[in-house]
């Protein structure tokens, strides 16, 4: 296998040095308005598919969590440390207060950057009115982004989510769902049931399945629990409200 894919690779590049000599030739018959040197050559050999793809669990979530934002429609929101994508192309339309253990030096308007450590969060008690923790707290915990080492980090967080949520607030949670069990030291897997449990204070209002196969079945909204639970890695959005 290692073989065929050196072969595959030097194929492509032979590829690249055709048209990139096609490229020239054309360049000579026109009016010369860029540099064009094979030095400054940045071959990508793996973009020429049938279809584009996507990582679905980032298109997907980010795009159900959009939607419920826009049915909430709050004043202003609190993210997180969700992907990043996310909260910057929200605040075009609501401002944003973004948080992070490690904080993006972003600089928008509308939005503001923040230090989180999400086991101890600084708001006050029932005093965040629209929250979103999505595609985070399976990570908390396991070292990965510099954070301790800590088994039930992820219920710490859990717990300081719905500890700052203000009575009738909404927050949009998201995890990798399945079979339970932790990549270590990438992510967490839960079960359906387990998400249900950990939030039980919580009522669910919402909640979509972005499953093992999304590049060709998409999100699934509402679906039986028995599809979550036989999942490898999909990925669970929760839509809760206290």
């Amino acid at each position: 296998m290692l073989i065929l894919n050196k072969i595959k690779t030097v194929q492509k590049k032979i590829v690249v040095k055709k048209e990139y000599n096609l490229l020239k030739k054309l360049a000579s018959q026109t009016k010369e308005r860029f540099t064009l040197n094979w030095a400054d050559r940045y071959p990508c050999l793996d973009d020429k598919t049938a279809f584009t793809g996507f990582d679905t669990h980032y298109v997907y979530h980010t795009a159900w969590a959009a939607r419920v934002l826009k049915k909430i429609n709050p004043a202003f929101h609190v993210d997180i440390s969700s992907y990043l994508y996310f909260s910057t192309i929200l605040s075009a339309f609501i401002p944003v207060r973004f948080y992070d253990y490690r904080p993006a030096n972003v600089k928008l308007d509308n939005m503001s950057i923040h230090t989180a450590d999400l086991t101890n969060l600084l708001f006050e008690d029932n005093t965040v009115e629209s929250l979103s923790c999505m595609h985070v707290v399976e990570h908390i915990g396991l070292g990965r982004y510099g954070d301790p080492i800590d088994y039930d980090g992820d219920l710490k967080a859990i717990s300081e989510l719905i500890r700052v949520l203000k009575p009738g607030g909404n927050l949009l949670f998201v995890v990798p769902v399945g079979k339970p069990k932790i990549m270590f030291n990438a992510h967490r897997i839960y079960s359906f049931e387990q998400i249900l449990d950990y939030f039980s204070e919580l009522s669910l209002t919402e909640y979509a399945l972005i499953p093992d196969n999304a590049y060709e079945a998409g999100i699934l909204n509402n679906v039986e629990r028995e599809i979550m639970e036989n999942q490898k890695y999909a990925c669970g959005c929760f839509w809760f409200k206290k």
